[in-house]
């Protein structure tokens, strides 16, 4: 990591909100990715398309949860910008005890958008958490991570392993 310094942390080691007021407005998108491994009695409640609990549809209220999480990215991570987000996409899908959330977000701007995909996938793992635990607490969320960016100072994708 020779050359590389934290961009929020100044001269001095406090710190610091990123200034970008000199970088360029373009689109920017960045996509993660959450999974949720649940008991097998949930998994077979999904296959069935059981999964209802007293608060409402899981997956629904999940994807909801997701947007409003993005939404509010700057009030929980401590010096990142408010950003009025143009689109944010939640999508889950099932695979054996497996649920995959993958948020897609976008702006315009000046900074990027991979805490707010992050904090999307995130919130969403976490109500599903929240709302299948009286079933069981067999439940782990795992694996957030970024899969890819575009539009900054440079792009990213993960790397398959």
């Amino acid at each position: 990591m020779k050359g590389k310094k934290l961009t929020h942390i100044d001269e001095s080691g406090n710190p610091q909100m990123v200034d970008i007021t000199q970088k360029s407005i373009t689109k920017r998108t960045a996509r993660a990715q959450a999974i949720v491994e649940v008991s097998t009695e949930i998994s077979n409640l999904i296959k069935r398309n059981e999964l209802k609990t007293k608060k409402g549809p899981v997956f629904q209220t999940a994807i909801i949860a997701g947007v409003m999480g993005a939404k509010k990215t700057s009030e929980l991570i401590p010096l990142s910008h408010p950003i009025g987000l143009e689109d944010c996409q939640i999508n889950i899908t099932h695979k054996k005890n497996s649920i995959i959330i993958e948020g897609i977000v976008s702006v315009t701007g000046k900074t990027g958008v991979e805490m707010e995909a992050l904090t999307a996938v995130s919130i969403a793992a976490l109500t599903i958490y929240d709302m299948c635990k009286a079933l069981s607490h067999e439940i782990r969320v795992k694996e957030i991570k970024l899969l890819e960016k575009t539009g900054g100072k440079k792009d990213y994708k993960i790397k398959s392993l």
